[in-house]
């Protein structure tokens, strides 16, 4: 018998919009594996890519701090909204930030054992001190550091976090950080996986391609069709995979300014500075992304306790 549970489903069904029952047979035939279900759903065309993330419900901040050189985000987590509004929190996670441009630590073990910025106390006693006055648990998920011209872009008063890196001339001008801050928003709006066509794995591509085919065998009208007329239709849907998960590929959100790709708005901006412009790398944190915030029941929490 397969081994999962009714969340199981549940998370199945979040993760790709498909009925409950479907979500069932796709995990009973699976024998309980997430990941090889949501394939089987795609490959019945019930699915179409699963959400990363399965239910995001952990709160906290992204901070985030540049000296020009060096960028930095960081992940605090907390059990509460209240306290992640907070600004002494928000302003505890910039100075986190803030520290690890400083202090350059190889991991997070040593970011918080370094001096926070501008104080004495190290940065995992300052997170304590907060404790104390807030008395909620709080953590240091994860940080990242980036050298060189980068643009940041907070949405939502820290709910997530964008660090955008570019090789260009221009760092300085106006124009270049208008468009660095557009294309930050990009990737905090459509939270793209790659950055270009050249960045997608190729197992990940054979994997996707192995999925379309899968689809259209399961098609009744497409099932009969030659093998290559299937490659070239598939191709075609690897393509538009490509402007789904490539940020440079994805349709520029910001129509208003610009009607094409990420990477059109970007050459066209660099073309009218008369500068070389290139996207490298981004970095993307939503607070909370990955954790399951655990779910209070307090019928069996009352039980527990008259036992």
């Amino acid at each position: 018998m397969a081994s999962f549970t009714a969340k199981d489903v549940q998370a199945l069904r979040e993760r790709t919009n498909v009925g409950m029952m479907d979500c069932k047979k796709a995990l009973t035939e699976a024998d309980g594996d997430m990941e090889k279900a949501i394939d089987i759903l795609r490959e019945k065309g019930l699915a179409s890519a699963a959400k990363k993330a399965g239910r995001v419900a952990a709160e906290g901040v992204i901070g985030t701090f540049s000296d020009g050189n060096v960028s930095a985000l960081i992940e605090l987590n907390c059990e509460t909204d209240f306290v992640g509004g907070n600004p002494e929190f928000k302003a505890l996670a910039n100075k986190i930030a803030e520290t690890a441009v400083i202090a350059k630590p190889a991991d997070l073990d040593a970011l918080k054992a370094a001096t926070i910025a501008g104080g004495t106390a190290s940065v995992e006693d300052s997170i304590q001190e907060l404790f104390l006055k807030v008395r909620e648990h709080l953590d240091l998920r994860r940080f990242a550091t980036v050298e060189g011209t980068a643009v940041s872009y907070i949405h939502g008063g820290g709910s997530v976090g964008v660090l955008v890196t570019f090789d260009t001339d221009a760092a300085d001008n106006a124009d270049f950080i208008a468009m660095g801050k557009n294309v930050a928003m990009q990737v905090a709006a459509m939270s793209p996986s790659y950055l270009d066509e050249a960045s997608v794995p190729a197992d990940v591509i054979e994997h996707e391609k192995a999925i379309n085919l899968a689809q259209m065998n399961e098609d009744p009208k497409m099932a009969s069709k030659p093998d290559a007329v299937k490659g070239k239709i598939v191709e075609g849907k690897i393509k538009k995979y490509f402007s789904e998960v490539c940020l440079l590929d994805q349709d520029f959100v910001r129509s208003d300014l610009f009607e094409g790709t990420v990477g059109g708005y970007i050459d066209k901006v660099a073309k009218d500075l008369g500068a070389a412009v290139k996207c490298t790398g981004f970095i993307r944190y939503a607070k909370g992304e990955g954790i399951q915030k655990k779910e209070e029941n307090f019928a069996d929490e009352i039980a527990g306790m008259v036992k």
